[in-house]
């Protein structure tokens, strides 16, 4: 029995016992594209269990609701076909992924044809609310460039006045290191080399050896999962960590600070979650969470959460009225989530405007420093609705 089923038992005898029936008899067909197999299988686990979480305790807003789940892969060159899969073969009324970004253009250029409306869970690919933005395409978690932007000012205001970034040759690594200099650049300091190496490559070494020899005040990446591990090791071992300091989108290490061990600890990274955040929001949901699944929650499961929040409240604003794209799109845009990450509001480009946290790694958590942008909001250039 799933999350969704043990806790919609729960929802539907209560709302016997009120003497209330379920909206509609025909269900909403929520169709979710995530990884379920593969290097980020656990991720869309977590997503897909907190969505259904947040659905379950809204009672589905007072909607009969069916998820259908495709295995994405994590595999962009499907992801048109796997889109048009669940919207024409499934007939999903409501599209919910993915977590790559290469899978989200695809997924994005379906559904800005066919109107369905889409809800990003995770990938950051800045194109899908800026210049490919559209009523029916929503996020529900960050663009690459919202987390690493404020690291640029973080570093300056920590008396760095070169850098030096480094990433993966690939999409998300370009834009998050592209924001670091816009901010950095912007404060007075000066990108002195952009350093690239392809994906997934691990093979720091090289790199590291040019980082040493150019010695800037401060090193920004973007690097995630394994690639993270391996790098924040290799930067300490190398003797780097102690006289170039080291910033990061949240990314370098969120989950993975039991892998990196040491090498991780005093490291500063930016991201919109954080561990130790004082709301009762966040409160409920890590124990729910862990309740329901028996895993502790990570931004990957908050983000599912809120995705589950989005939709619940756009269904009870409709009266689960899906055909009518035009009010469910705008019940989406208008909507505040009161997140475990704190509230939030949709931009106009349909990204979250949300606090980015400064956090330091200490002892096997990402803690709270502060607040390193309140409210941000992605400027979503080339987005015209």
């Amino acid at each position: 029995m799933t999350i969704a089923t043990k806790l919609m038992s729960a929802a539907i005898a209560l709302a016997a016992i009120g003497g209330t029936a379920m909206a509609q008899d025909t269900p909403i067909r929520i169709g979710v594209m995530l990884p379920y197999s593969g290097t980020f299988a656990l991720l869309g686990q977590n997503i897909t269990e907190a969505m259904e979480l947040a659905m379950a305790e809204r009672n589905n807003g007072g909607c009969n609701v069916e998820y259908i789940q495709l295995d994405s892969e994590a595999d962009p060159s499907r992801g048109p076909e796997n889109a048009r899969r669940l919207i024409d073969r499934d007939l999903v009324d409501i599209l919910v992924g993915p977590v790559h970004s290469g899978v989200a253009m695809g997924m994005v250029q379906v559904v800005r044809e066919t109107g369905t409306p889409l809800i990003i869970p995770n990938a950051g690919v800045r194109q899908a609310t800026a210049e490919l933005c559209a009523p029916n395409i929503f996020r529900t978690s960050f663009s690459n460039w919202q987390p690493a932007y404020p690291s640029g000012t973080v570093a300056y205001d920590r008396g760095a006045r070169t850098a030096v970034t480094l990433s993966w040759d690939y999409g998300a690594g370009h834009q998050a290191t592209e924001a670091f200099a816009e901010s950095f650049e912007a404060a007075g300091g000066e990108v002195v080399e952009q350093l690239f190496i392809p994906f997934p490559d691990t093979n720091f070494q090289p790199l590291l050896t040019q980082i040493a020899g150019i010695q800037p005040d401060a090193v920004f990446v973007f690097f995630a999962g394994g690639g993270a591990v391996q790098f924040v090791n290799d930067y300490d071992d190398a003797g780097l960590k102690d006289t170039i300091p080291l910033y990061g989108s949240g990314f370098l290490t969120e989950g993975v600070l039991d892998a990196q061990g040491d090498a991780a600890e005093g490291l500063l990274t930016t991201l919109h979650y954080a561990d130790g955040l004082d709301n009762p929001v966040d409160a409920h949901f890590r124990e729910a969470f862990e309740a329901a699944t028996g895993r502790e929650s990570d931004v990957y499961a908050m983000q599912g959460y809120d995705t589950g929040q989005l939709i619940a409240q756009a269904l009870e604003a409709v009266s689960c009225n899906v055909g009518d794209l035009d009010a469910l799109s705008e019940a989406m845009a208008s909507a505040t989530i009161e997140s475990p990450r704190g509230t939030f509001n949709m931009s106009s480009s349909h990204n979250p405007v949300q606090d980015i946290y400064l956090r330091e790694a200490r002892d096997g958590q990402n803690v709270v420093i502060e607040i390193a942008a309140p409210a941000l909001e992605d400027p979503a250039p080339g987005c015209s609705m």
